[in-house]
């Protein structure tokens, strides 16, 4: 029963997915706008829980001097979020076809010289980032803009079909995923290979993966496998980040995250919440352009 129901979700997954590629292009943007509205109305707890995620964090966010959201409520924030995930399924659906030529033709590319020098080092490259903007879309568009795949790090689907079929659409665009489980192994390899990994490191671990660390004002578990990572490869770091201007999308490279080399308990906490704090700058500065619907804060003695 389990297999005709996965069976049934992929078959489902690709019709929505051609039905999206075959129109045209112009239609992507106020497609998605319109398709985030609607699953709010399919998944009201979602709504819920990217509201009482915003609502939490908004006394920190503005006190941030990256803060330029004005009064905007909660409600507000979140309604604009839920707009900004549906453009981002609907350019992830076209790209699934082959055709998001038009999507990666129109990035911009900033902070570019942070990326061609830390990947002059020859040691492979780690690029630390969140559920920031079309995430799916910069590692996607990797192998167009600079002639080289990313490997990105994920937990594997538990539907097998949809699992195959996101592996399917990540190797038309030269671009591979290595999964959590024994995950450490595989990163180490591609990154003695001089290649580049892709890491999202915004959301909760458990205890015993991570370190309790300061998210927005609030407690929170953060993973410390990117130092680990970086402290064994000597792998440089590199800040970077996708967001959504109008109808284009633009890529940040921000310098090379340096590290003090301490690797006791607290050095590895101190470095884990400096990593933190280029997701949480993001966010402030892009407070629409963020997975508010994720369980950031759990298992830190918070309620979301």
């Amino acid at each position: 029963m389990k297999n005709i129901i996965w069976t049934i979700q992929a078959a489902f997954f690709y019709i929505l997915t051609l039905i999206t590629a075959i129109l045209p292009a112009r239609f992507t943007y106020r497609l998605g706008a319109f398709a985030g509205l609607v699953i709010p109305c399919i998944v009201p707890k979602r709504r819920a829980i990217a509201i009482d995620n915003i609502n939490q964090a908004l006394p920190f966010m503005k006190q941030h001097p990256l803060w330029n959201k004005g009064n905007a409520t909660a409600e507000e924030l979140a309604r604009e979020t839920f707009r900004n995930l549906g453009r981002s399924l609907m350019e992830v659906c076209r790209l699934y076809h082959g055709k998001g030529e038009d999507v990666i033709s129109s990035i911009e590319l900033r902070g570019r010289e942070n990326y061609e020098t830390a990947r002059a080092k020859g040691k492979g490259l780690i690029f630390l980032t969140g559920h920031c903007g079309n995430w799916e879309l910069l590692a996607l568009a990797f192998s167009s803009l600079f002639d080289e795949g990313m490997s990105v790090v994920a937990r594997r689907q538990n539907n097998p079909h949809l699992n195959r079929m996101v592996e399917r659409m990540r190797m038309r665009y030269n671009s591979r995923v290595i999964y959590k489980q024994g995950a450490l192994k595989g990163i180490l390899s591609a990154l003695k290979r001089s290649e580049l990994i892709g890491i999202l490191a915004d959301q909760a671990v458990f205890p015993e993966e991570g370190v309790l660390i300061d998210v927005m004002g609030r407690r929170a578990w953060a993973s410390k496998a990117p130092v680990i990572i970086a402290q064994k490869s000597g792998a440089p770091v590199l800040p970077t980040f996708i967001h959504r201007e109008g109808e284009r999308q633009v890529i940040t490279f921000l310098p090379e995250h340096r590290f003090s080399g301490d690797m006791s308990e607290e050095g590895i906490k101190i470095e884990a919440q400096a990593l933190s704090r280029y997701v949480e700058d993001f966010i402030v500065a892009h407070p629409t352009q963020w997975y508010w619907v994720h369980r950031r804060w759990k298992r830190a003695g918070e309620t979301t």
